[in-house]
């Protein structure tokens, strides 16, 4: 009893000294702006929300940055160094080190936008929208950009400075629709089992792109017969990932195991923050050196790296990423199919999210709605320009924004309170920079499992639903394009429902036909009643 004492009178000292910061906040101007009393929050609590949902959706820094990094970015051959008559386009396929060192060093760029856009835009939603939503670059779009856009180091259709410039002209016909009021009707104009199957079919994609070898835990490879096999090899060719011996004896795709279970365990338990726990454990063993887990080899780029990395705190400026924007690309249709691509993508994850989101909130009204509503599209929308000008994909709401919700965050100062905490990453750019792919694999993996909780909504029973649905879904990881499956899906629904569509257009024929027979005759009718009798 005289331990616990002390501990309660502080505690109550800590609660009286909550009060009245909460009462001498709501009475404020700024209370009054983000409607704390109106809301039934106090500023406290939002804090508290707002560091729950950082913790949840930081995962987000290392795990963008790692897949814009494997674009390739501004990267060229020419940053390759001559090794073994290696030259040209091949050299970005291996372990060429000025290629590796230039990839380094986009990483570093890349990490500091997504921390930057993400600031910027929880910051905007929060003191123009007034609403408890946190953004950062949108999973999906960011892999779409990076594996079939710009392509794996390079090898796609467009370059990086044009995919770049996809990116922020989608973002002006985000924010042209939004203004509108165009962009909820566009959604809707998608059928439903095609919209459903994008986000299973995204979620395959993205695990799919997690247990790979160069992206994630390097659990499957390439195989001369069966296109793709188990790997996990105790040696790997670098340049194309093929096994070379020592099947699933890989000590960093056991690492990457441990903290795929260690996630997956914590996703159970409904942790906060669950994602962090086990890229944070990986990544700690990982930087221990002189192991074989261990990504800081005694190599030249191995030993540059660990340099940066024992800095801790340091603020990277970003050098390379920033402002290559080129539209010189667009002379090919094909930019501009993955303008509405993109577009389409963008506008399904993030209405969906917003919407949900806000229903979770309670704020919504009868008619769907909710207040705010207008000004967290123009947000949503306005931001993605920003980070395009930075160098990274897209903005959107993030659903771990529900953590914040869940802590009782109702108000704009849930989402600033975000942004604080994305600035603060900002100075941590050697460390977050440092996350071993093995560590962001299991993550990649889990999110996919987490977009799987849809697929029980699509109408399996009517097959004119679920093979439109099976398509957009198996062709987006097996065709590694999410554009593929999207396009397929589409096509393959519009064929299946083509013979209704010209049976309603027949019918409707028929109606009107009988509908201009009928009225004839009356016409006839009254013509012939008009007509007066001759006298005899």
């Amino acid at each position: 009893m005289e331990r616990s004492g002390p501990r309660n009178r502080f505690s109550k000292i800590l609660a009286r000294a909550g009060t009245t910061v909460n009462q001498a906040v709501a009475k404020s101007s700024v209370g009054k702006y983000f409607k704390l009393e109106a809301r039934k929050s106090t500023f406290t609590k939002e804090l508290r929300a707002g560091i729950a949902t950082f913790v949840t959706m930081a995962y987000i820094i290392s795990i963008n940055a790692s897949i814009l990094t494997d674009s390739g970015g501004p990267c060229t051959e020419r940053d390759c160094t001559p090794v073994h008559n290696v030259t040209g386009p091949a050299c970005k396929f291996g372990m060429n080190p000025g290629y590796q060192s230039c990839l380094a060093r986009i990483k570093n760029d890349l990490t500091v936008a997504t921390s930057f856009a993400a600031m910027i835009a929880c910051f905007a939603m929060g003191s123009i929208a007034n609403l408890p939503l946190a953004l950062a670059p949108g999973m999906g779009a960011n892999s779409f950009f990076a594996y079939n856009m710009v392509g794996f180091h390079g090898s796609g259709a467009l370059s990086y400075s044009t995919g770049l410039a996809v990116v922020m002209i989608e973002g002006c016909l985000f924010l042209l629709l939004s203004a509108t009021g165009l962009r909820s009707k566009l959604a809707r104009l998608i059928p439903r089992s095609v919209r459903l199957a994008s986000a299973v079919g995204i979620g395959l994609f993205l695990a799919f792109t997690g247990i790979q070898f160069h992206q994630g835990m390097g659990l499957v490879g390439p195989s001369k017969s069966t296109l793709v096999t188990l790997t996990a090899c105790l040696k790997t060719d670098s340049a194309t990932g093929e096994c070379l011996g020592g099947t699933l004896q890989s000590p960093t795709f056991w690492l990457g195991v441990v903290g795929f279970l260690i996630t997956a365990t914590c996703l159970s338990m409904e942790l906060n923050g669950s994602m962090i726990y086990g890229i944070a454990l990986v990544t700690v063993v990982s930087w221990i050196r002189g192991t074989s887990v261990t990504i800081f080899p005694n190599t030249p780029l191995g030993n540059s790296n660990y340099e940066y990395f024992k800095k801790v705190v340091s603020f990277h400026s970003i050098k390379s990423t920033a402002g290559q924007i080129s539209f010189t690309g667009f002379k090919s249709s094909s930019a501009w199919i993955y303008v509405i691509t993109i577009l389409y993508i963008d506008i399904l994850d993030t209405t969906g999210s917003m919407y949900s989101m806000a229903e979770y909130a309670g704020f919504t009204d009868e008619k769907g709605g909710f207040e705010g509503e207008y000004r967290a599209f123009l947000v949503d929308g306005g931001t993605s320009i920003i980070g395009a000008a930075l160098g990274t994909t897209t903005l959107t709401t993030y659903v771990e924004s529900t953590a914040g919700i869940r802590e009782g965050g109702r108000t704009g100062l849930t989402a600033i309170t975000v942004g604080f905490c994305f600035f603060m990453s900002l100075f941590f750019t050697p460390l977050l920079t440092n996350v071993p792919p093995w560590a962001v694999g299991p993550s990649l993996i889990l999110v996919g499992a987490m977009m799987m909780k849809v697929i029980k909504d699509i109408e399996w029973a009517d097959m004119k639903e679920g093979v439109p649905a099976f398509v957009t879904m198996i062709l987006m990881p097996l065709s590694f394009s999410i554009a593929n499956g999207i396009i397929a899906g589409i096509g393959i629904y519009i064929a299946l429902h083509l013979p209704d569509y010209v049976i309603r257009v027949w019918r409707w024929g028929a109606r009107m036909k009988n509908a201009k027979y009928e009225s004839s005759n009356q016409i006839t009718d009254l013509a012939s009643t008009d007509v007066p009798e001759t006298p005899v």
